[in-house]
C-alpha cells in the first residue's frame, strides 16, 4: 500500500485532471483578449482510482465548502502571461493543497510551570507589591 505522501510526490493524479481553458484578466497586454491563459483543475474526488475511501471521507470533510454537487473540487490560475506557466502553477496548488489537507496536527501536550519559575514570579510579585508599598503617605 503506498502512502499518501509517496502518491503526491511522485504526482500520480495528473492522469485524472481535468482541464478548461478561458480568458485570463490577468497580464499579457493586447494578448490577453485574443489567448486562452487562465487555467481551471478539475478533480473528480468520488471517481479517482488513487485514494481509498478513508481518504475521501478525508478530503470531502477538509474541502467540504470547495466541493460541488458532482464531488469535483476546482483549482484556478491565472497570475501568468502564458497557458503551460498558469498549468504548473495550478498542478502545484493542488498538489500543496491535498498535502496540507493530509498533514497530521500535532498533538498538544499540556505542561506544567517548573517550580522555581512559580516562585521567582511570586518573588517579583511580592518586591513589585513592597515598592508600591513604601510609596505610602509621608509622616511629618
Amino acid at each position: 500500500m503506498i502512502s499518501i505522501g509517496q502518491k503526491i510526490k511522485s504526482q500520480v493524479f495528473n492522469s485524472e485532471f481535468e482541464f478548461q481553458t478561458s480568458r485570463s484578466s490577468g497580464p499579457g497586454g493586447q494578448n490577453v483578449n485574443k489567448v486562452n491563459s487562465k487555467v481551471q483543475l478539475f478533480f473528480n474526488i468520488q471517481e479517482t482510482h488513487f485514494l481509498n475511501e478513508e481518504e475521501k471521507q478525508n478530503l470531502y470533510i477538509k474541502w467540504a465548502n470547495k466541493i460541488d454537487n458532482e464531488g469535483k473540487i476546482m483549482f484556478q490560475s491565472q497570475e501568468k502571461r502564458s497557458q503551460t506557466q498558469n498549468k504548473e502553477q495550478v498542478i502545484k496548488r493542488f498538489y500543496d493543497a491535498l498535502s496540507k489537507a493530509f498533514e497530521k496536527k500535532k498533538v498538544r501536550k499540556a505542561t506544567k510551570p517548573k517550580k522555581s519559575a512559580i516562585e521567582a514570579r511570586i518573588k517579583a510579585k511580592k518586591s513589585k507589591g513592597e515598592k508600591k508599598q513604601s510609596r505610602g503617605k509621608v509622616d511629618w
